[in-house]
């Protein structure tokens, strides 16, 4: 069966000229043909020389030994044509495509004469090959013609043989080379062949052969150096990664499953061929890939970079993690080269597009807030802050700082995560700045993704504050993948980085790392211990680490190493609307008008930003109460001054009925009324009250028994001897006997009287209630006749109430009263407890006498008495420190609606002579001194 006529076809025609790829032997090379149409790859063809043969290079076949002479006969060869063009002869040749070819390969003459010199005779005249044949073969008795051309190359092949044998050169000397061959990860490692080349190469390059092209940028590499035999590396193996490019992958189709070429990787590795293939040039070597095995470095070709001729031609992308190998000065010139196939879409960057940016790719603004290490809120140029969607949020592109951790979940701080968002703080909280925004990244929010933009952050002659944090050791660089989107400063970042690596500064310190602790004083009882050392130290800095309002934040205090939560001195804020995580912990109150805008001028004047302190009180709840002065230029502006000027913020009333409240401060709120700004702006005179006067009550002594005690000063209680008293018990005895203790339906709206179940310890009874508050299923309820509150089931514990027992007919026994002229805290506050303790043990299960001023909001203001001692209880909780004295403004109040105010007036001012004894002994709430102004703001 004879084959296809295309597969017959010579594959070389008998004459021609061809480019020598690589050498094989020191008798056959690859030779490299002419592509038959643009864009076909170029003929590829073994060429072994006729009649002639070389030893055999190692290989499998032969154990991997050199037969002698073999690697200095392919040297020979290697050096004289790799690369070159010679002209061919073809002797012999399969009758297929990628069979052997047979022939003569002929050179110039490097004199210039033009003529030719035969490759193969010159193999064996320097002793790197012999002839197949020994002499002249001729049939017997016939002539041998001198002219004929296969004589007269047998003829000159005989006499350069006899010449090499007679000098001894190449392997007919006494001792050709056998090479001893080693292989990177069997025979050594390849850190250890770096170490060698930096101990004994001069110049810190090693020589070697590219003995093999994976791909654009993996190549098998053999090394020649004769400097590195004394280290026994000398003819060693091993894979070379070319230091800063990628190259696309070559398939591998014996593989399984077997794996395609990626695009462009056949003009990669082909583009590479040409150039070095078979090429002995020097290397440096910067390091190894993550497995230790394959070498990273830099070919030096002397005519240019190879990794910079890849990506000039889009046939590699820039390789960041071996980049960081190489010295930062070479990079620059990869990134232009890869930035201009970018920008041709060349090779791999065909179907490159620019990054798309919403919005505008530079922005100018404030840095209101430095959220993390590496991310801030910026309000950008010409907008106001009307919103926080106003706000751009921007990251610091290719640029990683220590996350901050998270408390809720368990989650600490990575090393310097403070000290780096620190640092970012001064840098650039509350000045003007310029960002470039590189590009964009879906960072994942819980359940959704959040669009963010990443740039650089210029602030004043700093180009990039990023570079700045790398410098100092406290963030480091992003690593990316070759096809992402990074700085344009990315090789910056990454020399600053290796600087900060080398000095061992901050996240690359060999050192353990303590994070600084910091006292924290928003707990009211730490607050209230230290509160002291505070106010004497005069003014002192801080940072305002987060605002609550327009007049309450939280600050950093540096120089006593605390945390504190502080207020303006006298001013009161409208409180801003809820924060979405107060929402999803069910916390905070509503909004009031100019809430939010309070609380923005507050953070766009003195977030984040050093503030200077005068500490002047604390309340029971911890708050440190004060003045706040903010730098501007050379000024020290007092805070407090431009809330209330701005309208923001009120001063409290009572401290300007006190004369409490400066004068300038006072002249500010004024000013502010007048111009109607901010609150004022929804100020409206007071109308003159043309309702009638009020009916003025009488003093009245009654004898009394507390049935509940609420708070200190806050209880219910019955007049002794009332008979309703014993009225309504026997008639709610009597019905509970004929409805039994079952539910039944009724109205349970707000407001309602109805009979409520309760269990005093004698069994169940109904007794009547007011219905507080419905929740699903159940209803907050008063019992009228006694002063407890219960949570009752509906169904079960409320029915419907007889008329006649309703609170028309029989009024409510228990009446509701608080202790005149003083204010005590309630029962969460450990002082608050104590006045209720104080309140049972003086009062509680006996008849007191008290003596009734008046009715206010629904309560009957009283001052008790025990019959055994000549001081009002009211007088005795103040002595001992668990009430204060209301203010002259409340008593005034009082006054007006008492027919015979003196009692009352005699009162106060008893009081007001046990409150000042309780201050000096530092007795009860006064244990640590004077309580703040803030104190008057929260419930007693």
């Amino acid at each position: 069966m004879s084959l296809p006529e295309a597969q017959r076809r010579p594959v070389l025609p008998s004459r021609g000229f061809a480019t020598v790829r690589s050498v094989l032997s020191g008798d056959t090379v690859v030779l490299t043909g002419r592509p038959s149409a643009p864009g076909q790859k170029a003929p590829v063809i073994i060429f072994t020389f006729e009649r002639v043969t070389a030893p055999r290079m190692a290989s499998k076949a032969n154990g991997n030994m050199d037969d002698p002479g073999a690697f200095p006969a392919r040297e020979w060869l290697r050096n004289l044509c790799a690369g070159k063009q010679v002209s061919f002869e073809t002797r012999k040749q399969g009758a297929s495509a990628g069979d052997r070819v047979y022939g003569l390969l002929f050179m110039p003459k490097e004199d210039g004469s033009g003529e030719k010199v035969n490759l193969a005779v010159e193999t064996v005249r320097a002793g790197h090959a012999t002839p197949k044949v020994f002499g002249i073969e001729s049939n017997e008795g016939e002539a041998v013609d001198e002219n004929d051309p296969v004589v007269a190359y047998e003829s000159a092949l005989q006499s350069a043989l006899q010449e090499a044998q007679s000098k001894g050169v190449g392997i007919h000397a006494p001792s050709p080379l056998i090479r001893a061959i080693t292989n990177a990860g069997e025979d050594f490692q390849t850190i250890e062949l770096i170490d060698k080349v930096k101990k004994f190469c001069s110049g810190n390059t090693v020589t070697c052969v590219i003995e093999y092209i994976f791909d654009g940028s993996r190549f098998r590499v053999h090394v020649t150096d004769p400097e590195l035999a004394p280290a026994g590396l000398q003819y060693a193996n091993f894979t070379l990664i070319l230091g800063g490019v990628a190259s696309p992958r070559i398939g591998n189709p014996r593989s399984d499953p077997p794996t395609q070429s990626e695009p462009f990787a056949e003009n990669a590795k082909e583009f590479v061929e040409v150039r070095l293939l078979n090429r002995e040039l020097k290397i440096s070597l910067h390091g190894t890939d993550k497995s230790g095995v394959c070498a990273v470095g830099t070919v030096h070709h002397p005519r240019g970079n190879i990794g910079i001729e890849l990506l000039k031609n889009g046939l590699a992308r820039v390789s960041d993690w071996s980049a960081r190998m190489m010295n930062p000065l070479d990079i620059p010139a990869f990134r232009v080269a890869e930035n201009n196939a970018k920008r041709a879409n060349l090779g791999v960057w065909h179907a490159y597009a620019p990054p798309e940016i919403s919005g505008a790719s530079e922005i100018s603004g404030t840095v209101v807030e430095i959220l993390t290490g590496d991310t801030v809120a910026i309000l950008p140029s010409g907008e106001s802050y009307d919103s926080e969607k106003k706000l751009k949020k921007v990251s610091l592109a290719s640029v990683r700082s220590p996350r901050v951790g998270n408390e809720r979940i368990g989650r600490p701080d990575e090393n310097y995560a403070a000290e780096c968002k620190d640092r970012l703080r001064v840098l650039c909280a509350g000045k003007k700045v310029k960002v470039t925004i590189h590009y964009e990244r879906d960072i994942p929010m819980g359940d959704s993704t959040e669009s963010r933009q990443f740039g650089t952050i210029a602030v004043g002659k700093r180009p990039d504050v990023g570079e700045v944090l790398v410098a100092e050791g406290l963030a480091s660089t992003q690593y990316h993948r070759d096809d992402e989107e990074k700085s344009p400063r990315y090789d910056s970042l990454v020399a600053a980085e290796l600087a900060a690596k080398t000095a061992k500064k901050g996240v690359h310190s060999d050192k353990e790392y303590k994070a600084k602790s910091i006292n924290d004083l928003t707990d009211p009882r730490k607050a209230k211990a230290y509160s002291g050392s505070l106010m004497r130290a005069g003014k002192i800095k801080a940072v305002v680490d987060y605002v609550f309002n327009g007049s309450r934040y939280k600050l950093h205090v540096p120089v006593e190493n605390c945390h504190i939560v502080f207020a303006l001195e006298h001013l009161k804020s409208p409180q801003p609307s809820i924060s979405s995580s107060a929402v999803s912990r069910s916390q905070g109150k509503s909004s009031e008008p100019f809430g939010d805008e309070s609380k923005r001028h507050a953070r766009l004047n003195i977030l984040q930003r050093t503030v200077e302190i005068i500490c002047k009180g604390v309340t029971n709840g911890g708050v440190i109460t004060g003045e706040l002065f903010v730098s501007k230029g050379a000024e020290h502006t007092n805070f407090s001054l431009e809330m209330v000027g701005a309208g923001l913020a009120v001063v409290d009333q009572r401290k300007i009925d006190y004369g409490e409240a400066s004068k300038t401060l006072v002249d500010a709120q004024n000013r502010a009324l007048e111009n109607k700004v901010g609150l004022w702006s929804l100020h409206q005179e007071k109308k003159e009250d043309t309702s009638k006067p009020l009916v003025k009550s009488k003093v009245q002594n009654a004898t009394i028994r507390l049935s509940e005690i609420r708070s200190g000063s806050n209880f219910f209680f019955h007049i002794a001897g009332d008979e309703a008293e014993s009225v309504i018990e026997e008639s709610m005895r009597i019905f509970t006997a004929e409805n039994g203790t079952n539910g039944a339906p009724c109205d349970s709206k707000t407001g309602k009287i109805v009979a409520a179940l309760f269990n005093d310890g004698s069994g169940k009874s109904w007794y009547r209630a007011r219905i507080l508050e419905k929740k699903p299923g159940h209803a907050k309820v008063l019992f009228i006749d006694h002063g407890n509150v219960a949570t009752v089931p509906i169904a079960t514990h409320l029915r419907p109430l007889e008329n006649a027992l309703g609170v028309d007919r029989i009024p409510p026994v228990a009446k509701e009263a608080v202790l005149a002229a003083v204010k005590t805290r309630g029962l969460d506050d450990d002082d608050g407890l104590d006045a209720a303790r104080f309140l049972q043990s003086a009062a509680w299960g006996k008849d007191v006498s008290a003596k009734i001023f008046c009715e206010n909001e629904g309560k009957l203001v009283v001052a008790l008495n025990d019959p055994g001692s000549s001081t009002t209880i009211n007088e005795q909780m103040v002595y001992e420190g668990l009430a204060r004295v209301s203010k002259p403004r409340e008593i005034e109040a009082l006054s007006t609606k008492i027919l015979n105010s003196e009692s009352l007036s005699t009162l106060f001012e008893e009081l007001k002579v046990a409150e000042n004894s309780a201050r000096k002994a530092h007795s009860g709430m006064w244990r640590y001194g004077d309580i703040g102004d803030e104190d008057d703001e929260e419930e007693y």
